[in-house]
């Protein structure tokens, strides 16, 4: 009896977790696409809702992370140094990314032999894509990260320029000095009430990954994996490499473990695989940063603009797609053209966001600036990107993690025994409670009378 009890325990410990939950969610979404498609696809909206309630609560999140944050640092020049690291990053790191999916689909070769002629492609699927392409330039990226007004940016939930207002405030209000510390500690109170609220909604992760991968099996089937299975394995293949032999050397060289880290955001990848967007962990990343022992401003200035500037998993789709492209429509590139190809996906990469889709306009303005590649040849493509986009989104997650702890190490903002804990899994320690003071005419306990000097006489 006894022996059922504990294994009765011992279950519902297990399946209290989230990212156990999230997982057996992802497993019945895949039952459900695969034994009822249109039930499947006509779940897209429960992971749609899942998606929305935490994009409500990006906005708020960041600006009082980075505010309250910044406001409190004492030294502006800590946070130059930050943003300048921060780049040197996010660029090293991206190209890296880069690199190494242009070495994998050089050498694998997913898209030869289909000799597929681009006359016979129907391109209108792709007008979406093409007619956003057409309005974006590096330019117009940079443009729009700076709001036509405050509240215009909260209102389309435009991360860069939320993210951009409230450094400013923050910097502001550190100038302002001891008469801000009121309207800072309100913006602390109301920041602990947004990260309950995250709680509250994480809760429902498993529900948003279970509509979604049932939409996403229900609506394009396993068929169209099969179909296109080399150049998916490719894609996976390059991100779980560069996690292992990128990401883990930084890790290391850090000091701390990357399968400890993974360890330590598995309910966020979980959600993320169920959900295919990085953003949809983005609140729940940066409190777990700060308690990895990221600094508050470090961590709510890095995670959001990681999302934009150090989108890992999408720079390693970008050049495979490209290529893919190339190859599969017999569309001869010398060396020289597979480098400019590179280079121009350095500075278009840093356009998307974490949201499922936006790589496919990056690529189309990125093959339409080339012009050596066929744009209609993305039509190839979009039976699997949907498939793909998992892998991108948790090498995105993991990268933009790393990347913050990293950075944090590197200019003193990470509490290192902190980290340690953390990463073991071992609580904080507590306080220990001040003793009693002792009654009128009660004798001191020892803890207290210990090391006191009698008065002399």
């Amino acid at each position: 009896m006894t022996t059922i009890k504990t294994q009765d325990l011992v279950m519902k410990s297990i399946l209290g977790k989230l990212y156990v939950q999230v997982l057996l969610a992802v497993i019945l979404g895949a039952i459900v696409g695969v034994v009822a498609p249109e039930t499947g696809a006509a779940l897209k909206p429960i992971g749609d809702a899942f998606i929305k309630l935490i994009k409500m609560l990006l906005a708020p999140v960041i600006f009082l992370t980075v505010v309250s944050g910044i406001a409190r640092m004492e030294n502006m020049k800590e946070l130059g140094r930050v943003g300048f690291w921060a780049l040197i990053y996010f660029e090293v790191v991206s190209t890296l990314a880069l690199v190494i999916g242009l070495v994998v689909v050089d050498v694998f070769k997913p898209g030869a032999g289909m000799n597929i002629d681009v006359a016979t492609l129907d391109s209108s699927s792709l007008s979406t894509y093409t007619s956003a392409a057409k309005h974006s330039s590096f330019m117009d990226f940079l443009m729009g990260i700076i709001p036509d007004t405050i509240i215009d940016a909260f209102a389309k939930g435009n991360i860069l320029q939320i993210l951009l207002f409230s450094i400013l405030l923050g910097i502001a209000l550190a100038q302002v000095g001891p008469r801000a510390k009121p309207f800072v500690d309100a913006l602390d109170s109301l920041m602990q009430g947004m990260f309950r609220i995250v709680n509250m909604v994480m809760r429902l992760a498993p529900l948003g990954a279970f509509g979604a991968i049932a939409f996403t099996i229900g609506k394009y089937g396993f068929g169209s994996l099969f179909s296109l299975g080399k150049l998916m394995a490719c894609v996976y293949l390059t991100c779980a490499v560069f996690v292992i032999f990128v990401l883990g050397p930084i890790c290391r060289y850090s000091g701390f473990s990357l399968w400890k880290f993974l360890r330590f955001i598995k309910e966020e990848l979980f959600t993320v695989l169920g959900t295919s967007s990085s953003e949809s962990v983005l609140p729940q990343m940066i409190s777990k940063m700060e308690k990895a022992g990221v600094s508050k401003p470090v961590a709510g200035m890095i995670i959001p603009s990681g999302l934009t500037f150090n989108p890992d998993g999408q720079a390693i789709y970008y050049t495979i797609a490209a290529i893919f492209i190339a190859q599969a429509t017999n569309t001869p590139l010398t060396l020289a053209d597979q480098l400019i190809v590179l280079v121009v996906l350095m500075f278009t990469s840093k356009g998307s966001a974490g949201v499922t889709g936006s790589g496919f306009i990056i690529l189309a303005a990125t093959l339409a600036s080339l012009g050596t590649i066929p744009v209609a040849g993305m039509v190839l493509l979009l039976g699997v990107d949907r498939f793909m986009s998992e892998a991108r989104a948790i090498t995105n997650t993991i990268g933009n993690g790393v990347g913050t702890m990293a950075i944090a190490k590197w200019v003193g903002a990470l509490d290192s025994e902190k980290m340690h804990r953390a990463l073991n899994g071992e609580d904080e320690p507590k306080q220990p409670e001040p003793l009693p003071l002792p009654k009128t005419g009660q004798a001191r306990p020892a803890a207290i009378t210990e090391g006191i000097s009698p008065s002399p006489t």
